[in-house]
């Protein structure tokens, strides 16, 4: 079975290397065009272009997937299925009915919750105990099409987005290959999506993740858990932006009241923040125009004081 394989990022970087390792017969491969990235603007190939030269695999970089010339090319190589994950593009009808049985796509998400660019994301910010990835075959609809595998993940207290995504590109490129194994074999089904359970994960931006102290310690905890490693949560302190890398929930600190966003507390454990329920320690910050490092040592490095406030 011929597969056409479309990616840019490390996440279907995974699932790309598994299909090879597995020795699936990958005719070609589709990526974003190089762009130019990091602050010296170089540049770069995704992790997609530079795993299929290194095996020999042609690669396409449209800028228009509706284009005469790219739908040909796709069409040249007879494949019998795409597999589409984190693309980056939304593929057209045009695209979708070339292959000879389907479009597959993986989706980082239990679906039909969290459809959408950040479902990994918003699983953390919302403080769910569970997620899991999908296996769909696509349609024309943004990830509403049939899921034919679907597997559950546990979200540990102490995870963030960036270590859940990480173990799940490994988890979901272990189920493509089962998946893709047993569209090859005709033994597998088609499950519609209840349209009534519909939740949405939309695009990430910088100011979510500015930091409201009136909510509870748990739900910003969360925020900076889910926001790691952009846009990342953030307060603001003498003017300045001050990123919060890692946290945790603490209890209250003495019993005076205090606005929320006021330190109640430091110590090397940290920078202890009242907020509208319970207490957040910050553990590791960011400043700007700095390098990240433990909050304690911030406190030090800027006199902070007790009863000083981040807004």
């Amino acid at each position: 079975m011929k597969i056409i394989f479309f990616g840019s990022d490390d996440f279907a970087g995974e699932n790309l290397k598994h299909l090879l390792a597995e020795k699936f017969a990958v005719v070609a491969c589709v990526t974003q065009p190089d762009r130019p990235s990091g602050r010296g603007l170089s540049v770069l190939a995704s992790p997609i272009k530079t795993m299929a030269l290194a095996n020999a695999i042609p690669v396409l970089q449209p800028e228009d997937v509706r284009g005469t010339e790219f739908l040909d090319q796709l069409k040249s190589f007879k494949a019998d299925l795409f597999v589409v994950i984190a693309y980056g593009k939304i593929l057209p009808a045009a695209v979708l009915k070339i292959p000879r049985l389907f479009c597959l796509n993986v989706h980082g998400s239990l679906l039909p919750q969290y459809r959408g660019a950040a479902p990994i994301n918003w699983a953390i910010i919302k403080g769910d105990k569970e997620t899991g990835f999908s296996i769909i075959r696509m349609n024309s609809k943004m990830d509403a099409g049939e899921i034919i595998t679907q597997e559950r993940m546990i979200i540990t207290d102490g995870e963030n987005s960036q270590s859940l995504r990480e173990r799940m590109a490994q988890q979901s490129a272990l189920g493509l290959g089962r998946t893709v194994k047993d569209i090859s074999l005709g033994k597998f089904s088609l499950h519609p999506q209840d349209e009534s359970l519909v939740t949405f994960a939309p695009k990430l931006s910088k100011e979510l993740g500015h930091i409201d102290w009136n909510k509870p310690a748990k739900d910003i905890h969360n925020l900076v858990r889910g926001l790691l490693p952009w846009p990342a949560a953030y307060t603001t302190y003498g003017g300045k932006m001050l990123k919060i890398l890692q946290s945790a929930v603490s209890e209250k600190v003495g019993t005076d009241p205090t606005f929320p966003g006021t330190i109640v507390r430091i110590s090397k454990e940290g920078i202890f923040v009242e907020t509208g329920k319970q207490v957040l320690r910050l553990e590791q910050v960011h400043p700007e125009s700095g390098n990240a490092m433990p909050a304690y040592a911030f406190a030090v490095g800027k006199h902070l004081q007790v009863m000083d406030r981040f807004v």
